[in-house]
């Protein structure tokens, strides 16, 4: 958006005046960041604090390069609820119909991706430990795929209507209000990145649509390697120019938790001062920021409370609104803070199977 520039004129009796002419000066207008919010603690308190640590008269004053914000992605900024995580409806997708791909799927992948859709289609309960099940057999599913290759098929699948809505693809539903807070913290001199449990390169693939780059983007990660590496060990293996990097089916780290912490610590190298997130996986990350040890610092929990703009399960979100209030970080209310979730156009309709 462009600044507004107000004209304020001087008054016209000024005319009169013998040796006085009329003058014009210029101001500029607040920019309005929050246009699809209510007014609401959570931006009230989020403005109070940018206008405090970026006041150099300010005991607490950040500079520019340590003004980082860290992001979950998945409930915090983009829908989850259709009817689960986007990486977990893709994977479904690729093992259970992709015609190109289900009459190579292994075992373990079909048991993954079949407990998807017994969770979806039938409410059963996840197994146990069940991110790093997937985890795992995601990694298997995509294995080969180059980087590019991986993208588009990312891409591509987001391009899907997305489940339970109207008027929206995945690639689509990211919640608008959200980010209306990068285009502030942005103008604020902050640098954000999404730390997400999701692979890293399904994040990337998804918020190039709103400019982020990839470089400010952390998740789940698998180990790469050259399409003509073979056994080698990399430290023994000479990437060439005819070379491209492939997935494997090796994993890494699912990036959730403690381990949100230490990719934080490892890529960025400095505590955030602002986090945002929305489930258990974020506390960590929000702790972390709550304890930077040289800059004053907030977190915020969006909760999803909104079951006639969005499938949500209300009493459970209440009964989160209140831990996370008790866990000192702000609580974000879709039904309560939100104007709209994804759009004026876009409707909440039954699930499709």
């Amino acid at each position: 958006m462009k600044k507004i520039i107000k004209l304020s004129i001087i008054p016209l009796l000024l005319v009169t005046m013998a040796g006085c002419s009329n003058s014009n000066t210029t101001t500029t207008q607040e920019k309005n960041y929050f246009e699809l919010w209510n007014d609401c603690e959570v931006i009230t308190s989020l403005k109070e604090y940018v206008s405090d640590v970026t006041n150099e008269k300010s005991s607490n004053f950040i500079p520019k390069e340590d003004r980082i914000v860290t992001f979950d992605m998945d409930g915090t900024i983009l829908g989850e609820l259709y009817p689960t995580y986007f990486e977990y409806n893709m994977l479904e997708y690729r093992v259970l119909d992709d015609p190109e791909y289900i009459q190579v799927a292994s075992e373990s992948e079909i048991e993954a991706a079949q407990a998807i859709r017994d969770f979806v289609r039938e409410g059963e309960a996840l197994p146990t430990q069940f991110d790093l099940v997937h985890a795992n057999a995601a990694a298997k599913a995509y294995s080969g795929m180059t980087l590019d290759e991986f993208d588009s098929y990312v891409k591509e699948y987001a391009k899907k209507p997305a489940n339970g809505f109207t008027g929206m693809t995945y690639a689509d539903s990211f919640y608008k209000p959200m980010l209306e807070i990068f285009d502030y913290l942005e103008d604020n001199d902050f640098t954000y990145y999404i730390v997400s449990g999701s692979d890293r390169f399904i994040c990337r693939a998804l918020v190039d649509s709103i400019g982020i780059e990839p470089d400010k983007v952390i998740g789940m990660d698998v180990e790469l390697k050259s399409k003509n590496q073979g056994d080698v060990i990399g430290v023994n293996y000479e990437y060439k120019k005819t070379d491209t990097l492939i997935r494997t089916d090796n994993l890494i780290i699912k990036n959730l938790q403690i381990n949100k912490v230490k990719q934080i610590v490892q890529e960025i190298g400095k505590a955030p001062v602002l986090s945002f997130g929305n489930s258990g996986g974020d506390t960590s990350m929000h702790n972390y920021c709550l304890t930077n040890p040289k800059y004053k610092s907030e977190a915020f929990m969006l909760i999803a409370d909104d079951d006639v703009r969005d499938h949500a399960n209300v009493s459970k979100a209440e009964a989160l609104g209140v831990k996370w209030g008790e866990a000192g970080y702000h609580v974000i209310s879709m039904k309560n803070d939100f104007k709209t979730i994804y759009g004026n156009n876009v409707a909440k309709c039954d699930f499709t199977f």
